[in-house]
């Protein structure tokens, strides 16, 4: 038993340690010049945190049986983070068969919250939970269906999925970060950072197009 404890308390502070950190390289990232080293490393750096924040958080549902929505908000973390990486690496939507298998095997996992729903611990505001899983299904959805778009007309739209799958990654730990340490003023502590994430997202998108068309209009 005593093991078993001290493993849970490693795997805890592990989580905590790595989510604050990946915090911070996040908000570095957001902040420094896009396309520069500084911004390139931090967020390798994110990645390379949220992939521990991940691990640490899937080991806390199955093996020590914590609340299930927790297996939800990492699942949204971690997807749109690898999501986000593919679009910036490949720049296209040409389909490939990991992020098939990976979109798959998310849409797995929430499945298997959806079917247990009704017996975990809802210590998470309902509108959290409904308002997650359906952000989670929807940028599924649409990862499969950008292989429609003739790739002509997707050339330019990977820099705008990057930003908002990369934002939303950062949004979505802050969200569980303040939600946990800010418990008594929920749920706004867990939905305003994910709203304030997606207000920068669109901001930066809308920058960017702007730029795009102002390039255009010189050449």
């Amino acid at each position: 038993m005593e093991t078993n404890n001290l493993l849970h308390n490693t795997n805890i502070i592990a989580h905590v340690l790595f989510g604050s950190i990946a915090l911070c390289l996040g908000l570095i990232a957001l902040l420094s010049k896009k396309g520069k080293t500084l911004h390139t490393k931090s967020g390798n750096l994110f990645l390379m945190c949220l992939i521990v924040v991940i691990t640490t958080g899937l080991v806390g549902v199955f093996i020590f049986k914590r609340n299930s929505f927790l297996l939800v908000i990492t699942v949204l973390s971690g997807y749109l983070g690898f999501s986000g990486y593919r679009v910036l690496k490949y720049k296209n939507n040409q389909p490939k068969i990991l992020d098939i298998a990976i979109a798959l095997l998310t849409l797995a996992s929430v499945s298997y919250f959806l079917y247990y729903f009704k017996s975990i611990g809802m210590i998470w505001s309902p509108i959290i939970i409904y308002s997650t899983v359906g952000y989670l299904l929807f940028m599924i959805t649409y990862d499969f269906l950008r292989y429609l778009i003739p790739q002509s007309k997707y050339k330019n739209l990977w820099l705008y999925e990057h930003i908002l799958k990369m934002v939303s990654a950062f949004s979505a730990i802050l969200s569980a970060f303040s939600g946990t340490v800010f418990e008594d003023y929920q749920p706004y502590s867990q939905f305003l950072p994910s709203t304030l994430g997606m207000v920068v997202a669109i901001g930066f998108m809308v920058y960017y197009a702007n730029k795009n068309k102002s390039l255009k209009r010189k050449i």
